[in-house]
């Protein structure tokens, strides 16, 4: 059976989302909308986030219920059984987060030629003019396209390095508020705030539409609902934490530009005002600081909104309502490759079209594309659409369907009444009636420039639809998987947990878990867990079949093995491989974790030693059990070799002979083990063979000495790895690379380490280090 495990919490939810919105909007727009309506840039900042938190709440109710990824586009297509509409949703959203994130590296073009390239660069005697030399635009395609090949490889993106970022943010906006209060003083940038608000209305009005991608942020959260913990109850706590906390940030910014002590020119320069204001309050260096904080922003939610992106495009492809190529999971990175191909190219065309082509610096600034005559006069048609047109373009393309969404949240319950919703907007229909109208409002007061190619390329899109006709959902090309029956166990029983990577290590591992397990309780499960791994880029309906193929493979070569023992496989999608390991070796109760020792995933291995409710044992070149008819195991010493030694001696009166060897170290480096211990814990009826040996390499002599007597390799990790930097430990690693190379088997025994055993791991060479010193 597959599973998802999901692995986000609030904090990093709420993180995604405030990070998300902070972005270029408040970098860029700032300026402007303080320089057309003043202090009243506060009241259509709150505008347009009272606009973004009607819709909010339609999301959130579709959260409750559809925890999946795709937001907008999977909420619409569970409401309606029209293709044409669920299409039109999902193509507008795409070019919305393309939009958006082309406005973002657009913004951050802008900030690269005001503040980081120079104008003129002096290079063995001759003076290059980059600014001239370098198109407008050039520094956001190339950012888009970085972009997309790392999104394409499946960089992932941690929770906890989520929260780092956002952050970071924070922090910059705080400095730059903090900046301005210390150099005008709390009660007179208070006053000067109070005497600068504006009348207009339709100012006001205009400045809201614009500042409506800021808060655009809050879908992210619902299009990760798929991968929160409890969604039914975080999404809409995040959602609106993000907007309230978002909203007071951008209050205090405005209070800031509204007191910089800077000509309107400045602020009429938009999207790079901010930089020159922060330059004004803190200097040079804090210009330097909002600058960077700025273009870090821009590039992180730029990355988000990529990420969204291809998530739609990729369940679109699904769908059949893209090029079947756009669901493709790439063979080797994970995936959906054409998907982010796609994203990156519709990028890089919109920076180009809309900045590096027709804006005021492109290369056709000025000039006449085309003529038309009206009641005898000839107009000359001279394109000029630049950042503001851009903002235009994408924030029509989120209006256009979040308004539908809001109305699919009438039309669901009235047609589903009977539905499960954990979460209920208040007053329905006319909270999503609202909505509709405010969203159709903004798209009015939006620039009509944006708005006409939006609505131009829109058109462009049904058209292309209607004429290609579609393609067959992909549920309906294949059959439906049978779900395997889990074999029943209490709780009494003991439990290893075996997680399989390759369905070519289940039928070796499985068996080497039962003997370990017969050699420790009689009576004896083992779970089978297999887990696809899921970049961010990729929702986790799409690889469904991967993984469902993946159990089916791995069923077969058990059955046919028949091995004699219970066991059970069950498949899981997760973006957490380590998360999903230690939260089901946790939920099953396991007496014990065994798996392939790590060659590709280093930090999986770590993260399970240390994380995992109970000792965890690595295994490597196994094809069946018979391997452990003779044992191979060093004199050792310290907590995971005892550890190891009851296993031993269980194994050992099944009938295993046991070959301890003790290896003294000839060189300057390494102490002689006490071989007692280990002699103490094995019974007088295991079958026992003592071989002492000299020699400078320690893990090379245990190796051979296992090869000798054909027998496995059994080492527990040491309390040295954490401060050497080594997983298991210095001769732990090393032995087990050189069994690998001489093709024996190995077992590496981890005992379960708790925060104290942690701690003790990285005093221990501390501790040996002073203690040899006292000798």
């Amino acid at each position: 059976m597959v599973e998802h495990t999901r692995s986000l919490g609030f904090t990093v939810a709420y993180a995604m989302g405030l990070g998300t919105m902070i972005a270029a909007g408040i970098f860029s727009l700032s300026g402007l909308a303080v320089a057309r309506i003043g202090s009243s840039a506060v009241v259509a900042f709150v505008l347009a986030a009272v606009v973004a938190s009607i819709t909010a709440a339609s999301y959130s109710e579709f959260a409750s219920i559809y925890s999946e990824n795709g937001g907008g586009y999977l909420f619409s297509s569970r409401t309606f059984d029209h293709d044409l509409l669920t299409y039109f949703v999902g193509a507008t959203l795409f070019l919305g987060y393309t939009g958006t994130t082309a406005f973002y590296l657009a913004t951050m073009d802008e900030w690269f030629f005001a503040f980081i390239i120079p104008e003129t660069l002096r290079v063995a005697g001759t003076t290059l003019h980059l600014h001239s030399a370098l198109p407008h635009g050039s520094v956001g395609v190339l950012a888009a396209v970085l972009l997309g090949a790392l999104n394409a490889q499946g960089t992932e993106e941690s929770g906890s390095f989520q929260v780092i970022v956002t952050g970071a943010k924070v922090a910059v906006l705080f400095a730059f508020v903090g900046g301005a209060f210390a150099y005008t003083g709390p009660t007179a940038a208070a006053g000067e705030f109070a005497t600068q608000f504006s009348t207009d209305v339709a100012g006001i009005v205009s400045v809201a539409a614009l500042a409506f991608i800021t808060f655009f942020g809050f879908s992210a959260i619902a299009a990760s609902a798929g991968e929160i913990i409890e969604p039914r109850k975080t999404v809409p706590k995040a959602i609106a934490a993000s907007i309230l906390t978002v909203t007071v940030l951008y209050t205090f910014v405005i209070v800031a530009m509204v007191n910089a002590p800077v000509g309107e020119s400045v602020l009429r320069a938009g999207e790079t005002a901010m930089g020159t204001v922060a330059a004004s309050f803190l200097g040079s260096w804090g210009q330097a600081l909002i600058v960077a904080g700025a273009v870090f922003s821009m590039v992180s939610a730029s990355n988000a909104s990529v990420l969204a992106a291809s998530g739609i495009g990729s369940l679109m492809g699904d769908r059949g309502q893209a090029p079947r190529p756009f669901s493709r999971i790439h063979p080797d990175y994970g995936t959906p490759f054409w998907s982010v191909v796609a994203v990156t190219g519709t990028i890089v065309a919109l920076v180009v079209g809309f900045v590096g082509v027709f804006s005021q610096h492109g290369l056709l600034a000025g000039v006449s594309v085309a003529s038309t005559e009206v009641f005898g006069v000839t107009l000359s048609l001279t394109p000029n659409l630049g950042l503001d047109a851009l903002t235009g373009f994408a924030t029509f393309n989120l209006l256009l369907p979040l308004s539908v969404v809001n109305v699919a949240l009438v039309y669901s319950r009235r047609t589903k009444p009977d539905l499960d919703r954990p979460l209920t907007v208040p007053l329905v229909p006319l909270v999503p009636a609202l909505g509709v109208v405010a969203n159709l409002a903004l798209i009015t007061n939006l620039p009509p420039s944006g708005v006409a190619v939006g609505v131009l390329v829109a058109v462009l899109a049904v058209a292309v639809y209607e004429s290609w006709g579609g393609a067959p959902e992909s549920e309906e090309l294949r059959e439906a998987v049978v779900e395997p029956t889990a074999t029943e166990a209490n709780e009494e029983r003991h439990t290893v947990l075996v997680p399989i990577a390759h369905p070519d290590n289940a039928v070796g591992h499985v068996s080497v878990a039962a003997r370990l397990a017969d050699a420790t309780d009689g009576d004896a499960v083992v779970r089978v867990l297999t887990i696809t791994q899921l970049p961010d880029q990729t929702p986790n309906e799409v690889a469904r079949d991967a993984a469902e193929g993946r159990v089916d493979a791995i069923e077969s070569a058990l059955a046919d093995a028949d091995l004699p023992v219970d066991y059970e496989v069950a498949g899981h999608l997760c973006r957490d491989v380590t998360f999903d390991i230690v939260e089901t070796a946790r939920a099953c109760d396991a007496d014990r974790v065994l798996m392939g020792y790590p060659q590709e995933s280093a930090d999986v291995a770590e993260g399970v030693q240390f994380g995992a409710p109970c000792d965890v044992v690595f295994a490597d070149g196994f094809e069946d059990a018979d391997a452990l008819d003779t044992l191979c195991v060093g004199a050792g010493g310290g907590p995971h070799h005892r550890a190891l030694l009851p296993l031993v001696n269980g194994l050992g009166r099944q009938g295993s002979t046991v070959h301890v060897v003790r290896v003294t170290p000839t060189g300057e480096h390494g102490t002689r083990e006490a071989i007692e211990d280990t002699l103490a814990a094995l019974d007088d009826s295991v079958s026992v063979e003592i071989h002492e040996e000299e020699s400078e390499q320690i893990a090379d002599t245990l190796v051979a000495r296992a090869a000798d007597e054909d027998a496995t390799l059994l080492v527990g990790a040491t309390r040295t790895r954490a401060l050497r930097r080594w997983l298991f430990g210095s001769t732990t690693d090393r032995a087990a690379q050189a069994a690998r190379r001489r093709d024996v088997p190995v077992l590496v025994y981890a005992e379960e380490t708790g925060v104290v055993g942690r701690a003790t791991e990285f005093l221990f060479p501390a501790y040996r280090y002073l203690r040899k010193l006292g000798e």
